[in-house]
């Protein structure tokens, strides 16, 4: 996840003590110096909608196995023990999970920052008002598109004016909401349209993902924007941001899943703005790039645990059985040893590129869903041969 805000504007937000602190880099088992990984569970993966590029495949039925209410309380205890700092509820839709507010609340007594990450469709003013009750940090809601266009992406009429509803029901309690947008070819040429949304409803945060093929979007290669459209999306996304700041507009803009990002804003700001391109590659060898495994994991919602929410074909235990604490940091599995030291053991363009200490070899789930090799290189970097050193 990389702020666009904090690298353009240094305007520092919640997650930023996260992703840019001294103790950022060079982690091996967590985010900082002292804490675990942010965890995403994916606490259900039942889902009222059925968006086609769903990394979890989920439907609109029940699913067997899910963690018990006991037992997802003892799982909330071993984040705590692990220091973890935010535990983010996901799905399938967390919210038609009846226990929901019960383990954000345990979550939250605990010391860990509770967080949603939902379709909105459910976000009535009363849900709302009680998560707010609850201490929820944040609620992030997807949209992938305007009107239409989500409705088909989610597959449900009605699906964008309900999430809509569910945005605007939060802002009026006070709740803390987001925006999540994934980039690919259909919706691409609505991120402006996106960015006039954010500022037309005052929502504060947005996160612009780019897309990973996993689930039912692993069917969706051939629907990802090109390197060209991407570079496209990182100029428009950087000019609005400007833009809101410039007119005193508190807006927090990321994009998430990419680390080619960071590396593109400083080559542009390098022709422009030499001392704050400076400032920009500070903070991106603060972060480190890519730290799944690392800084971030996941876990599903049969309590298996995975390098993030995206890699669910690799597990490296179950909570049931052992402790997250100790999955995280047993390195017998070659995967998850692999990612917490990954340089050497990553081939191709990353291998070679001079940003690897502020990539860290980009998005893995996405070089094996193409290439069927995990350490092969991200084919989502659109990054030039000679932008990254390897050019004849």
């Amino acid at each position: 996840m990389i702020s666009i805000t904090r690298l353009l504007c240094d305007t520092d937000y919640y997650g930023d003590t996260l992703r840019y602190s001294p103790g950022s880099r060079g982690q091996i088992h967590g985010a900082v110096c002292g804490r675990g990984p942010v965890v995403v569970w994916n606490c259900t993966r039942t889902c009222n909608l059925k968006c086609i590029h769903c990394y979890s495949s989920s439907d609109s039925r029940q699913y067997e196995g899910e963690l018990t209410t006991e037992e997802a309380l003892s799982f909330i205890d071993d984040l705590a023990e692990f220091k973890v700092p935010v535990l983010l509820f996901s799905g399938g839709e967390p919210l038609l999970r009846k226990d929901l507010k019960e383990l954000a609340a345990y979550a939250g007594s605990k010391g860990i920052r509770p967080t949603i990450s939902t379709n909105g469709t459910l976000l009535k003013p009363g849900a709302v008002q009680s998560l707010k009750s609850l201490g929820i940090g944040y609620i992030g809601v997807s949209l992938d598109g305007i009107g239409e266009n989500n409705d088909r992406f989610r597959g449900r009429a009605g699906a964008f004016d309900a999430a809509l509803g569910g945005i605007r029901n939060c802002i009026a309690a006070g709740q803390r909401v987001g925006l999540r947008f994934t980039i690919n070819r259909h919706n691409y040429e609505e991120l402006d349209a996106i960015f006039d949304l954010v500022e037309r409803e005052n929502i504060p945060r947005v996160c612009f993902y780019h897309l990973v093929y996993s689930g039912r979007g692993s069917k969706m290669m051939e629907e990802d924007i090109s390197r060209r459209e991407a570079r496209a999306a990182m100029d428009l996304i950087a000019a609005r941001t400007l833009d809101f700041h410039r007119r005193g507009l508190a807006k927090e803009i990321l994009t998430v899943d990419n680390h080619a990002d960071g590396v593109y804003l400083y080559l542009k700001l390098k022709e422009t703005d030499p001392e704050r391109a400076a400032r920009v590659l500070e903070l991106l060898r603060l972060n480190g790039g890519n730290r799944t495994g690392i800084a971030i994991g996941a876990v599903d919602w049969c309590g298996n645990v995975h390098p993030d929410q995206f890699t669910q074909n690799h597990t490296f235990g179950n909570v049931r059985e052992k402790k997250f604490g100790d999955i995280w940091t047993d390195t017998s599995h070659s995967i998850l040893a692999g990612l917490k030291n990954r340089k050497p053991l990553l081939k191709g363009r990353c291998a070679a590129c001079k940003w690897l200490d502020v990539c860290n070899g980009n998005f893995r789930a996405r070089a094996e869903a193409v290439t069927g090799d995990f350490w092969e290189s991200d084919p989502a970097c659109y990054l030039t041969d000679e932008e990254i050193g390897i050019s004849s």
